[in-house]
């Protein structure tokens, strides 16, 4: 007998989406708006709140990014949509019971954890990754554990010039006055108010030119009320592989970055307690240290060579010199963490994939059934919205494969089989309806200490208040 057409009204789609960043908000979205798809999205999530790096990664003074989640809640909104917080893959559920459940599963996990700076000394107590500091002061319940000892430092140094490291020069160059009244932990306006941080010294591997952040990042630092940016104008000195590559196509935000560079070190620096420092064609080569500690940072001055599309390289000169500091921040990317019972390509830390299509291991055959979006699919780039084409384009080919797919008819009983499941494992599951009712009551809290939200950052606590406003409702 034949089966019933997949994605028709008769045997809509059943799609898993495991993680619930941005990429799996834009996938579920990118589903419901196939035309002729009848489709249904179910969003896991370990953590018991959605949202991803929107939460747990976008600086607290950026308010205007993290309003995106807006457009999440319309998503979620759409009756094929059932959200459950507080379940792991690999813990509470498998691979091969999401392949059993679902026709088609979506992997949004992103870059869960950190690239190594890969040099001596890295060990140190006082050497953190960018990713363990934001994390810590968005109150992710992962990087709770982290002591950063901020009442010692006088200078701290953050290796890599993206966005992240303009966010963790920020937070630690603000005042904390401002920061309280965002949606930063309690603990980390405390502390940040015992910092002793004076400077922050910014290293960049390339040059001027070829700095990752974005001009309105940089800005953002100029314009502390708090503090001086300091850009010393030998850091941004003309130099021919950069002015060849300027002058044959680079990308226009590196002339956007260069400009503000070069008008900001034309004026005189301003007088401020603290301050941030620009450095470039430098690289970290080892992590000094005394009695476990950081006391220092050794870096190698690099010159530019270009590549043989003109794209400037970094070369060491073999020219070294030392930076006394207390902490080291490196903010060198993002990386990718294996699923169980999921192929992963340790190389790019990402889920092997072709087009979206997730392959058995890196250049082999396609896993049948099985995509990924955003980070884990291409590594940590782009900004937030990037994952929208990005997840559009996996869903392309997910309903091409679909074809002339066909299924069996869906049991009576069929919605009821995941939270059927997980309550029989004792998995207390978060939906989208409590974390609205939660959601509320971070706000409620915040208002009540003068700021956006109070956060919790123990997923046990999260809980506990969730199944209390439960109880209030019942």
């Amino acid at each position: 007998m034949a089966g019933l057409p997949l994605g028709s009204p008769s045997r809509p789609l059943r799609v898993a989406i495991v993680g619930s960043g941005p990429s799996a908000f834009y996938a579920a979205e990118a589903l419901f708006k196939v035309g002729g798809l009848s489709c249904r999205c179910d969003v896991f999530d370990r953590l018991p709140t959605p949202y991803g790096l929107v939460r747990g990664g976008v600086a607290p003074d950026h308010q205007k990014i993290k309003a995106v989640v807006k457009v999440y809640e319309k998503i979620a909104a759409d009756a094929g949509f059932r959200f459950f917080g507080n379940v792991r893959v690999g813990r509470d559920l498998s691979v091969a019971e999401l392949e059993r459940l679902y026709d088609r599963v979506i992997w949004a996990v992103g870059n869960e954890s950190d690239r190594k700076l890969g040099i001596p000394g890295e060990e140190l107590a006082g050497v953190h990754s960018a990713t363990a500091f934001v994390g810590w002061y968005n109150g992710h319940p992962d990087h709770q554990s982290h002591r950063f000892d901020l009442e010692r430092t006088r200078r701290a140094v953050v290796v890599g010039n993206g966005n992240v490291a303009m966010d963790v020069t920020r937070v630690l160059l603000q005042d904390p006055d401002v920061l309280a009244t965002t949606d930063i932990t309690e603990e980390a306006v405390a502390l940040l108010r015992r910092s002793g941080v004076q400077e922050v010294v910014l290293l960049g591997r390339r040059g001027a030119a070829q700095a990752a952040f974005s001009t309105k990042e940089i800005e953002e630092i100029a314009e502390l009320g708090s503090a001086a940016l300091e850009v010393p104008a030998a850091e941004i000195a003309n130099d021919p592989v950069s002015e060849a590559w300027l002058a044959s196509g680079a990308p226009r935000a590196a002339l956007r970055n260069l400009e503000f560079l070069r008008e900001h070190a034309a004026k005189p620096l301003r007088a401020a307690k603290r301050r941030a420092r620009t450095l470039f064609c430098a690289s970290p080569v080892e992590v000094l240290g005394e009695a476990g500690r950081v006391r220092g940072i050794r870096v190698e001055r690099n010159a530019l060579v270009p590549e043989a599309d003109g794209t400037p390289r970094a070369k060491g000169t073999k020219t070294f010199f030392e930076i006394d500091c207390e902490l080291v921040l490196a903010a060198v990317g993002y990386r990718g963490v294996p699923v169980p019972g999921l192929p992963f390509d340790e190389r790019s830390g990402t889920i092997p994939n072709s087009e979206g299509r997730v392959l058995v291991a890196a250049g082999g055959g396609v896993l049948p059934r099985h995509y990924v979006v955003g980070w884990a699919k291409r590594g940590p780039s782009g900004l937030i919205g990037t994952n929208s084409p990005d997840s559009k384009a996996t869903v392309e080919a997910l309903v091409a494969d679909l074809a002339t797919a066909n299924a069996e008819a869906l049991p009576a009983e069929e919605l009821e089989a995941m939270p059927r499941l997980l309550g029989a494992r004792g998995v207390d599951f978060v939906s989208f309806a409590d974390w609205k009712l939660y959601d509320a009551w971070e706000q409620l809290e915040g208002k009540r200490r003068n700021k956006v939200r109070h956060k919790l950052s123990d997923p046990a606590a999260i809980l506990a208040v969730i199944r209390e406003i439960r109880g209030a409702g019942a």
